[in-house]
Protein backbone atom coordinates (compact mmCIF):
# COMPACT_ATOMS: atom_id res chain seq x y z
CA UNK A 1 0.00 0.00 0.00
CA UNK A 2 1.32 3.44 -0.92
CA UNK A 3 1.26 6.01 1.87
CA UNK A 4 2.10 9.69 2.15
CA UNK A 5 2.38 11.96 5.19
CA UNK A 6 1.72 15.70 5.22
CA UNK A 7 2.05 18.41 7.87
CA UNK A 8 0.30 21.76 7.93
CA UNK A 9 0.61 24.82 10.15
CA UNK A 10 -1.26 28.10 10.19
CA UNK A 11 -1.56 31.12 12.45
CA UNK A 12 -3.74 34.21 12.49
CA UNK A 13 -3.65 37.24 14.73
CA UNK A 14 -6.76 38.51 16.44
CA UNK A 15 -8.44 41.55 14.96
CA UNK A 16 -11.76 43.32 15.05
CA UNK A 17 -14.88 41.21 15.23
CA UNK A 18 -17.25 39.37 17.51
CA UNK A 19 -16.57 35.75 16.51
CA UNK A 20 -13.98 33.27 15.26
CA UNK A 21 -14.38 30.46 12.77
CA UNK A 22 -12.46 27.29 13.69
CA UNK A 23 -13.01 23.91 12.10
CA UNK A 24 -15.99 25.41 10.31
CA UNK A 25 -17.63 26.34 13.61
CA UNK A 26 -18.60 29.95 14.37
CA UNK A 27 -17.58 30.69 17.95
CA UNK A 28 -18.72 33.89 19.66
CA UNK A 29 -15.65 35.77 20.93
CA UNK A 30 -14.45 39.28 21.66
CA UNK A 31 -12.22 39.29 18.55
CA UNK A 32 -12.20 38.06 14.99
CA UNK A 33 -9.18 37.04 12.92
CA UNK A 34 -7.12 39.34 10.73
CA UNK A 35 -7.31 37.35 7.51
CA UNK A 36 -8.22 37.53 3.84
CA UNK A 37 -10.60 34.56 4.12
CA UNK A 38 -12.63 33.59 7.19
CA UNK A 39 -9.27 32.98 8.92
CA UNK A 40 -10.01 29.38 9.95
CA UNK A 41 -6.49 28.42 11.06
CA UNK A 42 -7.51 24.82 11.71
CA UNK A 43 -8.87 24.20 8.22
CA UNK A 44 -5.96 26.07 6.66
CA UNK A 45 -3.53 23.77 8.49
CA UNK A 46 -5.52 20.74 7.29
CA UNK A 47 -5.40 22.04 3.70
CA UNK A 48 -1.63 22.49 3.94
CA UNK A 49 -1.18 18.98 5.35
CA UNK A 50 -3.19 17.47 2.48
CA UNK A 51 -1.45 19.56 -0.16
CA UNK A 52 1.95 18.77 1.35
CA UNK A 53 1.30 15.03 1.30
CA UNK A 54 0.51 15.31 -2.43
CA UNK A 55 3.50 17.60 -3.11
CA UNK A 56 1.12 20.33 -4.32
CA UNK A 57 2.57 23.29 -2.45
CA UNK A 58 0.47 25.17 0.08
CA UNK A 59 -2.90 26.84 0.46
CA UNK A 60 -1.51 30.25 -0.57
CA UNK A 61 -0.44 28.84 -3.92
CA UNK A 62 -3.93 27.56 -4.68
CA UNK A 63 -5.99 30.33 -3.04
CA UNK A 64 -3.75 33.44 -2.89
CA UNK A 65 -4.66 36.27 -0.54
CA UNK A 66 -3.95 38.64 -3.41
CA UNK A 67 -6.94 37.27 -5.33
CA UNK A 68 -10.17 39.12 -4.51
CA UNK A 69 -12.13 35.94 -5.34
CA UNK A 70 -10.98 34.49 -2.02
CA UNK A 71 -11.81 37.50 0.16
CA UNK A 72 -13.95 36.27 3.08
CA UNK A 73 -13.80 32.76 1.59
CA UNK A 74 -15.43 29.93 3.52
CA UNK A 75 -12.56 27.66 4.50
CA UNK A 76 -14.81 24.60 4.41
CA UNK A 77 -15.26 25.27 0.70
CA UNK A 78 -11.48 25.59 0.31
CA UNK A 79 -10.99 22.29 2.16
CA UNK A 80 -13.48 20.49 -0.08
CA UNK A 81 -11.68 21.88 -3.14
CA UNK A 82 -8.31 20.73 -1.81
CA UNK A 83 -9.72 17.28 -1.07
CA UNK A 84 -11.00 17.13 -4.65
CA UNK A 85 -7.43 17.67 -5.88
CA UNK A 86 -6.18 15.00 -3.50
CA UNK A 87 -8.75 12.51 -4.84
CA UNK A 88 -7.90 13.41 -8.45
CA UNK A 89 -4.36 12.27 -7.75
CA UNK A 90 -5.57 8.94 -6.38
CA UNK A 91 -5.36 9.50 -2.61
CA UNK A 92 -7.75 9.09 0.32
CA UNK A 93 -7.35 10.20 3.92
CA UNK A 94 -6.14 7.38 6.14
CA UNK A 95 -6.19 9.58 9.21
CA UNK A 96 -5.81 13.17 10.31
CA UNK A 97 -4.62 14.54 13.65
CA UNK A 98 -4.99 18.24 14.47
CA UNK A 99 -3.97 20.48 17.37
CA UNK A 100 -5.28 24.00 17.95
CA UNK A 101 -3.11 26.24 20.14
CA UNK A 102 -5.30 28.83 21.85
CA UNK A 103 -5.16 30.47 25.24
CA UNK A 104 -8.71 31.69 24.66
CA UNK A 105 -11.50 31.03 23.86
CA UNK A 106 -12.15 27.66 25.49
CA UNK A 107 -12.70 25.20 22.67
CA UNK A 108 -13.51 21.86 24.34
CA UNK A 109 -17.25 22.27 23.73
CA UNK A 110 -16.70 22.78 19.99
CA UNK A 111 -14.16 20.06 19.17
CA UNK A 112 -16.64 17.30 18.26
CA UNK A 113 -18.51 19.58 15.87
CA UNK A 114 -15.21 20.60 14.24
CA UNK A 115 -14.28 16.95 13.90
CA UNK A 116 -17.60 16.17 12.24
CA UNK A 117 -17.28 19.04 9.76
CA UNK A 118 -13.75 18.01 8.81
CA UNK A 119 -14.64 14.33 8.39
CA UNK A 120 -17.64 15.26 6.22
CA UNK A 121 -15.62 17.64 4.05
CA UNK A 122 -12.88 15.02 3.56
CA UNK A 123 -15.34 12.19 2.96
CA UNK A 124 -13.53 10.37 5.77
CA UNK A 125 -14.67 8.16 8.60
CA UNK A 126 -15.08 10.41 11.69
CA UNK A 127 -13.03 7.84 13.60
CA UNK A 128 -10.06 8.73 11.38
CA UNK A 129 -10.19 12.44 12.32
CA UNK A 130 -8.89 13.81 15.61
CA UNK A 131 -9.10 17.42 16.80
CA UNK A 132 -7.69 18.62 20.09
CA UNK A 133 -7.00 22.00 21.65
CA UNK A 134 -4.35 23.11 24.09
CA UNK A 135 -3.05 26.32 25.63
CA UNK A 136 0.58 27.37 25.63
CA UNK A 137 0.64 27.93 29.40
CA UNK A 138 0.62 31.71 28.75
CA UNK A 139 3.83 31.54 26.69
CA UNK A 140 4.45 33.20 23.32
CA UNK A 141 1.99 35.03 21.08
CA UNK A 142 -0.74 32.47 21.81
CA UNK A 143 -0.19 32.82 25.55
CA UNK A 144 -0.29 36.61 25.26
CA UNK A 145 -3.67 36.19 23.54
CA UNK A 146 -2.53 37.77 20.28
CA UNK A 147 -3.82 34.97 18.04
CA UNK A 148 -4.33 31.27 17.47
CA UNK A 149 -2.27 28.62 15.68
CA UNK A 150 -3.00 25.11 14.47
CA UNK A 151 -1.03 22.05 13.34
CA UNK A 152 -2.35 19.16 11.27
CA UNK A 153 -0.76 15.89 10.26
CA UNK A 154 -2.38 13.57 7.72
CA UNK A 155 -1.71 10.13 6.37
CA UNK A 156 -2.92 9.55 2.83
CA UNK A 157 -3.31 6.13 1.28
CA UNK A 158 -3.57 5.24 -2.38
CA UNK A 159 -7.17 4.77 -3.51
CA UNK A 160 -6.24 2.56 -6.44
Amino acid sequence: MSLRIGHGYDVHAFGPGDHLVLGGVTIPFEHGFRAHSDGDVLLHAVCDALLGACALGDIGRHFPDTDPAFENADSRDLLRRVMGRVRERGWLVGNLDCTILAQRPRLAGHVETMRGHIAADLGADPGAVNVKATTTESLGFVGRREGIAAHAVCLLQASR
